[in-house]
């Protein structure tokens, strides 16, 4: 499996220098620019940078990991990862009629084949996955996360869209 990383400073501008290493690196690991795939990858990339820098104002850490199996075991699985200094879950809104924000996680979780976040550091991590095709097993059972000396399942704790 190979991983990739770039560093995402607080300001918005820096999602479209997120987009284009994206794009380079996605075309490194044998996705055409032109592929829907790639275009997927980087509208989800583009949501979840914007995600992280806009409601954080944090720096961020966006990681591509490509090649092998992900959480559904699926050949050629594309994971994306963006992880914050903030400790808040993200929180999928559903915007009405004319509003301009509050969809974001709704595509996210219309366009990635699994999506979820799980705390990292002091932060969190909001992670989606897309199957470039092959076979796919059942999802994995998620770790037990702990909270404060608390114990708790994942879905007590962490949302995850594993459909």
């Amino acid at each position: 499996m190979l991983q990739v990383q770039l560093e995402v400073g607080p300001d918005p501008a820096e999602v479209g220098r997120a987009r284009r290493w994206a794009r380079s690196r996605l075309v490194g690991s044998g996705i055409e620019d032109d592929e829907p795939l790639a275009e997927t990858l980087i509208l989800l990339i583009s949501e979840l940078v914007t995600n992280a820098v806009v409601h954080t104002g944090c720096p961020a850490v966006l990681r591509m990991l490509f090649g092998g199996a992900g959480s559904s075991g699926a050949a050629g699985t594309v994971r994306v990862e963006v992880a914050d200094a903030s400790d808040c879950p993200p929180l999928q809104r559903h915007a009405e009629g004319d509003e301009t924000g509050g969809r974001g996680l709704e595509l996210v979780d219309g366009l990635a084949d699994r999506w979820g976040w799980l705390p990292e550091g002091a932060g969190k991590q909001i992670w989606c996955e897309v199957d470039r095709g092959g076979p796919v097993r059942g999802p994995e059972k998620p770790p037990v996360v702990v909270r404060g000396g608390e114990v708790c399942e994942p879905s007590s704790c962490l949302f995850t869209n594993l459909a």
